[in-house]
């Protein structure tokens, strides 16, 4: 049996970059804003879009606005570490969060969204622990994990309420998954 490859038609490939470019935009004004009780802490705003892509089309696509989105935020920002951080932790994430959907197809959004997150601050956590070689920060886990858990939780709310907000006729036109409609 053959396997089908994936359609990227022109409607579907602008829809993906107009979800890069907007978790782009929200990446590049979130990071003018300050840190959220511990440093560097911020609410994620651009990962509501690459959580949009993997609802509406799956795995590659997410992966694709993930890492446009994070190696152009890199390039934009000034700032090479970022792809250190950001690219690992949201390959990961996202790869986790489509694991979940996978064992457990009936989970909420707003669940994949906060276990994402989570799992998010988590790997850039082990990373800059590795990073450094210092251990003793992963002390900061629990305290980033309750940040995850509020942040994905806005992130999840957004991208549900953007769901439902869009008409069936929409999502058909961008390509979206059939069970999405």
């Amino acid at each position: 049996m053959k396997k089908q490859a994936r359609a990227y038609n022109g409607r579907k490939i602008a829809v993906l970059a107009l979800l890069t470019g907007l978790g782009l935009l929200s990446f590049m004004l979130e990071s003018l804003l300050p840190s959220m009780i511990l440093p560097g802490a911020k609410l994620g705003l651009a990962n509501a879009f690459s959580l949009f892509a993997l609802a509406a089309y799956g795995l590659p696509e997410a992966l694709l606005v993930v890492i446009a989105r994070t190696v152009l935020g890199s390039i934009f920002a000034g700032n090479v570490s970022l792809l250190l951080y950001s690219l690992t932790a949201g390959i990961v994430a996202v790869t986790a969060a489509r694991l979940l959907l996978f064992l457990s197809p009936r989970v909420s959004l707003l669940c994949v969204s906060v276990a994402s997150a989570v799992v998010h601050n988590l790997v850039q956590l082990a990373v800059y622990c590795a990073l450094t070689q210092t251990v003793l920060l992963i002390t900061y886990a629990p305290y980033l994990c309750l940040l995850g858990v509020v942040a994905g939780a806005a992130v999840g709310c957004a991208v549900i309420l953007t769901l439902k907000a869009l008409p069936s006729s929409a999502l058909q036109r961008i390509g979206a998954k059939e069970d999405l409609i």
